[in-house]
């Protein structure tokens, strides 16, 4: 018997009938590397600029008249933050978001421009889980996790639905793997539930590579208190949920790490050869197949997950 809350494929149905007149059904386009052909998702092109709107918005929907009036609250370091800002806005709801202090400003900026309230804290010192609580203990809001929650991980997962009827669309066989950037592994785990046939592959940065440790393990391994600094906020996530876990373990999924250079060099790639922008945590799915750490097999996709990056850095980076 599994320990958390189960999450079933016909969850990711009704949640894609749920919010589908308030997401974008994102492109899927065709690409060639190394001369292999693949598939890029670009939920960097949804509204808010990343995946995050779809799990909010399924998420908050679900909140009764009497929790709306209570308002919500989040964590986040910007994309999650962006998602509940542009769900609440839309649905009437109060919403405070928990942010590091280290986040890209642009994301600061665009969770407050949605009227969301920011509270700011030290990524390395403070808890946002705990501040997370006190918020809702004082106010009485509820709490919106980023991928620890059922109706987040089904929301996610129709991504993984949309991907399944844009290559059946382009005349394509169904997905044979698909790279998903990693954090705390809402999207990774809500896709594979979405395309149970697919070869689902987790990708995370190096020192942050939690979810991959976990998988081999057989259990929930935190990040260490010494992992390095990476450019990859996005998916920079100290442990996994019980929830996401046991979703990809119980699929017997493995996952792979990219080092910051080869994360360059794939928000590189995706603006050279697309004129996409990619952040660093919405490209790491790229930076596992450049790199050639996991190999490209037919009607492999790789999503990239968030374009919410800080100008200065995508023109330092692309240069």
């Amino acid at each position: 018997m599994n320990d958390y809350p189960q999450v079933t494929r016909d969850d990711v149905l009704a949640a894609a009938e749920r919010i589908s007149g308030s997401v974008l059904r994102t492109p899927l386009i065709e690409a060639e590397m190394h001369g292999h052909r693949l598939w890029i998702k670009c939920e960097c092109l949804q509204t808010g600029g990343s995946f995050k709107l779809r799990g909010a918005s399924n998420r908050m929907m679900l909140l009764d008249e009497e929790e709306r009036r209570r308002g919500v609250v989040a964590f986040s370091s910007g994309n999650h933050a962006q998602g509940v800002g542009i769900a609440a806005k839309r649905l009437g709801i109060h919403a405070t978001i928990v942010m590091p202090s280290d986040a890209p400003t642009l994301k600061i900026e665009g969770t407050r421009a949605q009227g969301a309230e920011v509270v700011l804290y030290d990524r390395r010192t403070e808890d946002r889980v705990s501040i997370a609580k006190r918020i809702s203990d004082e106010t009485g809001a509820i709490v919106v996790p980023s991928f620890d929650d059922p109706h987040i991980v089904a929301g996610q997962g129709t991504v993984g639905l949309e991907i399944l009827d844009q290559l059946e669309e382009a005349g394509a066989a169904s997905p044979g793997r698909i790279l998903v950037n990693c954090g705390g592994g809402g999207l990774t785990s809500g896709i594979a539930l979405a395309c149970p046939e697919a070869e689902v592959v987790p990708v995370e940065p190096e020192g942050w590579d939690d979810m991959r440790l976990s998988l081999e393990k057989g259990s929930i391994v935190p990040v260490g208190p010494d992992a390095p600094p990476t450019m990859c906020d996005a998916i920079q996530t100290p442990i996994v949920s019980p929830i996401t876990f046991g979703i990809l373990n119980s699929r017997g999924t493995r996952g792979v790490a990219v080092s910051e250079e080869e994360v360059a060099e794939a928000v590189r790639w995706a603006w050279k050869e697309h004129g996409l922008t990619a952040e660093p945590g919405g490209a790491a799915s790229i930076a596992a197949l450049l790199s050639g750490k996991v190999d490209i097999v037919p009607e492999t996709v790789a999503v990239v997950s968030g374009g919410n990056i800080d100008p200065a850095l995508h023109a330092r980076l692309i240069a």
